[in-house]
């Protein structure tokens, strides 16, 4: 059943000096595409909304292009709940990357379809350390700490074409990544140490290991680095896989909780994609100790 108390509580206090600034309780969004079909909620946590406090997680989808050619682009970012203005931050993280995306998006589309993966990872975080750059350029204007306006910020980037099934996930920050395959969960999360990355190991679903980077590199580059280890796979899809990029919200539930994760994955094994109001009842899932915002993408092939 669903969390009876995910019925919206008190409105978040506005600010009439930024009043372009209000965030809904709840966002959904969807598409479909050729083989694939997108589902994506971000809503406010139980606690945000006892306390009459903004959603601190912040969603993005986008598509540059057009036909086989277009580029997807689903971006999650979460703000510091100790921050001042951290959904600001978490928002501005979604849109700096989606411009930084969009920008090279014809690049990016087909260096994921020749699988040219060190390029890929290269430039990839290249452009998050850019976005993350601006960040704390803007925090400084505001008056804050750089180091105390971060969000976590997490990306998956689909191309259009039915032919490739190359799938690329890359961020900064605590959240999840998972693969529902033949009814069962795989958590997908890389492993990083320090400012390098390093690809989760293999064998894990039968995922294809990145090849060894290229010293090529077309990406514009600028900025400092983040303060988190960037994170970087890849995965191919098969018919019948289901991809879920969430934050950290949805992550931890679904670790820490063996009936949730059960629960979601027999939602989500149907032979066809839920509906939006379906995906978000699935994802609104009550979990004790777990009040925290939630978003959550999935990716459905066929």
């Amino acid at each position: 059943m669903s969390d009876p108390g995910a019925e919206p509580g008190e409105l978040p206090v506005a600010d009439p000096a930024v009043f372009d600034d209000p965030v809904p309780d709840t966002t959904l969004d969807g598409a479909h595409y050729g083989a694939l079909t997108l589902r994506a909620a971000s809503q406010r946590g139980a606690a945000a909304r006892r306390r009459g406090d903004v959603r601190r997680d912040a969603l993005l989808t986008a598509r540059f292009g057009a036909g086989r050619h277009a580029l997807i682009l689903v971006a999650v970012a979460t703000g510091l709940p100790s921050a001042e203005g951290g959904h600001r931050a978490a928002r501005d993280a979604c849109t700096w990357i989606g411009g930084a995306v969009g920008r090279s998006y014809t690049r990016l589309a087909e260096d994921i379809r020749t699988e040219r993966r060190g390029a890929l990872k290269s430039g990839l975080q290249r452009l998050t350390d850019r976005s993350y750059g601006k960040l704390r350029g803007l925090a400084q204007e505001r008056g804050a700490p750089p180091e105390r306006y971060p969000a976590a910020l997490r990306c998956l980037l689909v191309p259009a074409d039915p032919e490739c099934r190359t799938r690329v996930f890359f961020g900064v920050g605590a959240g999840g990544l998972f693969l529902l395959r033949d009814g069962a969960w795989q958590d997908l999360e890389p492993a990083a140490t320090g400012h390098t990355v390093r690809e989760a190991a293999g064998g894990t679903g039968g995922l294809p290991r990145p090849a060894p980077d290229v010293p090529q590199d077309p990406y514009p580059a600028e900025s400092p680095v983040p303060p988190e280890p960037f994170l970087f796979r890849t995965a191919f899809a098969r018919p019948g896989d289901t991809l879920l990029l969430c934050s950290a919200g949805l992550a931890e539930p679904l670790r820490d909780e063996p009936d949730v994760a059960a629960r979601l994955a027999d939602r989500w094994s149907a032979p066809e994609p839920p509906g939006l109001v379906d995906f978000l009842a699935a994802a609104q899932l009550r979990a004790e100790g777990h009040p925290k915002d939630r978003t959550a993408v999935g990716v459905w092939e066929s």
